[in-house]
């Protein structure tokens, strides 16, 4: 199923996103996570591609097992660092001859040691330019683009920053889902704005529950830009250790979830961090055991 069927409901999606392990050990305990979130029954599960297309075969292997093994909807993330057309052309067929019909299309985050962009011999310079390829070129496949409610660590002009989502959306894009974000108030703020330049396709929220306090800080680190609310690190300040940070995390993100179901936001994605733990206790703080019970 493509994800803008899924978009078309009146239903708010339930995602939730993986990365490829590095390890068999890896896969297969990442396996055993995902067998226990596939009664929650999300909409579909997005699968993450390493910087400058690092972890590309191993991206590609997870989304085979994936489709062997559950019948869940993937998403493939596709990033176009370090790819020339040519390549992201046979990525893109092949994917299609395996059955995918889903992409996020991402510039990417650059490889270790690289501190500039440098586009690829006959390769892309934006996010907009791999859209555009692959409306223009794969035209079946439903393409998803990312948002960032509190700004583009790379774009400190807010404005422009909309104007360039737009331009992905009219380069074909079918919907957007955001970066991770604590407070709800800046992801409303980003849909208004959104809605002002004339971006109407659907807006996934990101949310990523903390669970310890050095995952606190990569979470700040990774998600560049993200702004952790004061009353958010108060509450983790006091706890003890980790297994109350991971309870402080869990409620703080339940709320989140809470409040947007009660906006009617169209959908939420759960950054998993390859763990079923935080995602089963969002919901079984919520009352329920499907996303099915959330709509």
């Amino acid at each position: 199923m493509r994800i803008k069927d899924v978009l078309s409901s009146k239903k708010t999606s339930f995602s939730f996103e993986f990365f490829p392990p590095k390890t068999e050990a890896g896969f297969d305990n990442l396996f055993a996570n995902i067998r226990e979130l596939i009664p929650l029954d999300p909409s579909y599960v997005s699968i993450t591609y390493g910087a400058g297309g690092s972890t590309r075969d191993r991206t590609r292997d997870l989304i085979v097992r994936v489709g062997q093994e559950t019948d869940l909807t993937v998403v493939s993330h596709l990033t176009c660092v370090g790819s020339s057309r040519t390549e992201i052309n046979n990525i893109l067929t092949d994917y299609t001859a395996i059955g995918v019909n889903n992409i996020l299309a991402l510039r990417g985050d650059l490889p270790c040691g690289q501190n500039n962009y440098q586009v690829q011999e006959d390769g892309f310079a934006y996010a907009t330019d791999l859209v555009k390829f692959i409306k223009d070129n794969f035209p079946a496949m439903c393409v998803g683009v990312a948002g960032f409610p509190e700004g583009h660590p790379e774009m400190p002009n807010r404005l422009k920053e909309i104007d360039y989502l737009k331009a992905k959306v009219d380069a074909g894009a079918d919907y957007i889902v955001t970066q991770l974000f604590f407070d709800n108030r800046d992801f409303y703020d980003y849909c208004e704005r959104c809605e002002l330049a004339g971006i109407k396709v659907p807006i996934i929220a990101g949310i990523m529950p903390i669970t310890t306090n050095e995952g606190m800080i990569r979470m700040a680190e990774l998600a560049a830009g993200a702004r952790i609310p004061a009353r958010l690190l108060k509450a983790v300040a006091r706890t003890k250790n980790d297994d109350y940070v991971e309870k402080v995390g869990i409620h703080w993100a339940t709320e989140q979830v809470r409040d947007l179901l009660d906006n009617d936001v169209r959908g939420i994605h759960f950054y998993t961090l390859n763990s079923s733990s935080a995602t089963l206790k969002i919901y079984e703080s919520l009352g329920v055991t499907s996303s099915n019970q959330l709509t």
